[in-house]
């Protein structure tokens, strides 16, 4: 078997996988800021290195998945101007930030179920790891390679890359940088533009504050991901990833800080998935055409013809090489739900085989060599093209090969249909093994019966709220209405609510 080799973006290079504590790994994932629902582009991302943890368990490694939450903080370094999203979007909203964090948490974990993407080992939040930050900040200004001004603590990137290698992972120049960054709110503070904050002074109408060495204030967006991966991957670890559109300035300042606190570069292994498009342009506000995971799967938005389920989003996704750009439309959208309908239906019946029950080779089984061998190559690639930086394209290719023999064995009713029983216990196994536990596909019909467990969930929880208040009506209503639909409700003695369909 082929060994793993992955793309490094540090190198720019191909190069093969070896982990820093043999059997096990560590992967750390840059997770969504939850100021609003997420949408299409997180897609991506949290989809492809679902597909990698799946990968690496299949290889036999412990991997410790940590993906991060952003709870606080994320303020745009080169934006209109330094603000923290979770407080303008709470005010907004006329919420509590932490209201409105769990509220945008919820939505997030509950479309990661819709795609089947497994949750990671540790999910830490930014709010949650305060000292941690406090601690790092502390080691780099100790380190002479951080500064405070007005409650603020900004990074020195000038004095930073005189002795390391600073725009190598985004392949930027530093002189570039002096000379091209905006002039923005808050660049007078900063000794270089370049610099970055560590942390921010709280104005009096700011939200979210935390006391500090330096005076009350909040962290910067980078330190939050070098804190939190310290902690549980250690100084160093194998994998980072994330989106293309973190190369810079997130996962470049993350190397510098981490470097600088933990005298050591961070990741071993640098991972980043490309851009999505839809029809063809880059996805903005200015273009209307930010499409919430919600609207995707309940087709309302103006861009959209119907809706698509998370399942074939899924599929779509890994229809295209994760470093390769990838324009949704409703044309590529519907070939795909053609497409994973034709493949889970010639799956579904292939797992039903009793393929024990057929004749083995030479007693009555008639094997076509030429088929058998074809076969047995496509299934044998799978495992190279995984290999080969987790080509789930050319996986796919190969598993759409395989349909046609699944379907010449069902339509004609024939034992084996010219494959061996060798063969076809070979097909049974990998199509399993690829189809569900690596690339997490499942049928429709699976995912109805997620989806409709989620909204009976949501009717218990009501119906739940409803007795409590002694709100009988309302909770008679529900258990009638749901009787009339075929779904039967039972009260039991523990105050849990039970439900069959007839």
């Amino acid at each position: 078997m082929s060994t793993l080799k992955v793309y490094n973006s540090y190198s720019r290079e191909k190069e093969e996988f070896v982990s820093l504590v043999p059997g096990h790994v560590g992967m750390y994932v840059c997770g969504p800021t939850v100021s609003g629902e997420s949408h299409l582009g997180h897609a991506r991302p949290y989809v492809t290195f679902d597909v990698i943890y799946r990968y690496l368990m299949h290889l036999g490694y412990k991997v410790r998945y940590v993906r991060n939450i952003t709870d606080a903080g994320h303020f745009e370094e080169e934006g209109r101007e330094a603000e923290d999203k979770i407080s303008k979007k709470a005010v907004i909203e006329k919420l509590e930030p932490m209201e409105m964090v769990q509220k945008y948490t919820n939505l997030f974990h509950w479309a990661m179920q819709q795609f089947n993407c497994l949750p990671p080992s540790i999910e830490p939040t930014a709010t949650g790891h305060i000292v941690e930050q406090i601690g790092m900040i502390e080691e780099i200004i100790k380190a002479g390679f951080a500064y405070e001004v007005k409650g603020s603590v900004y990074f020195d990137v000038k004095k930073y890359a005189e002795s390391h290698d600073y725009g190598k992972l985004s392949g930027r120049i530093v002189e570039d940088l002096l000379t091209t960054t905006r002039e923005l709110e808050g660049q007078d503070e900063k000794q270089n533009k370049t610099d970055f904050a560590l942390w921010k002074a709280a104005p009096p109408q700011h939200i979210m504050r935390w006391k500090s060495p330096w005076g009350e204030g909040f962290p910067g967006w980078h330190i939050e991901c070098s804190a939190m991966s310290t902690k549980y991957l250690g100084k160093q670890f194998d994998i980072h990833g994330g989106g293309m559109d973190l190369l810079f300035p997130h996962h470049e300042s993350e190397i510098a800080q981490s470097t600088i606190c933990n005298h050591v570069a961070p990741v071993r292994y640098w991972i980043h998935n490309n851009m999505i498009t839809i029809n063809g342009r880059k996805m903005g506000k200015s273009y209307n055409n930010v499409i919430k995971l919600t609207e995707l799967f309940s087709g309302d938005h103006p861009i959209l013809e119907k809706a698509y389920s998370p399942m074939t989003v899924r599929f779509f996704i890994l229809q295209t090489h994760y470093r390769s750009t990838l324009d949704f439309s409703n044309e590529a959208l519907q070939a795909a739900e053609k497409g994973l309908k034709r493949l889970m239906e010639a799956y579904e019946w292939l797992k039903e085989l009793p393929v024990s029950q057929l004749p083995v080779s030479g007693d009555g089984q008639q094997t076509d060599n030429e088929l058998d061998e074809r076969c047995a190559k496509l299934i044998g690639e799978l495992d190279e093209f995984m290999n080969d930086d987790f080509n789930t394209a050319k996986v796919l290719a190969n598993i759409f090969e395989l349909v046609p023999v699944i379907n010449t064995i069902k339509d004609k009713n024939v034992s084996g249909g010219g494959l061996s029983v060798e063969t076809l216990k070979l097909l049974q196994s990998q199509m399993k093994l690829y189809v569900e536990d690596i690339l997490g596909l499942k049928g429709e019909t699976a995912a109805e019966g997620d989806k409709l467990k989620s909204v009976m969930d949501v009717l218990i929880s009501i119906r739940k709220e409803a007795r409590a208040r002694k709100d009988w009506a309302t909770s008679d209503k529900i258990r009638n209405q749901l009787a009339e639909a075929g779904i039967l409700l039972k009260d039991e003695k523990d105050g849990n609510i039970s439900w069959t369909v007839k």
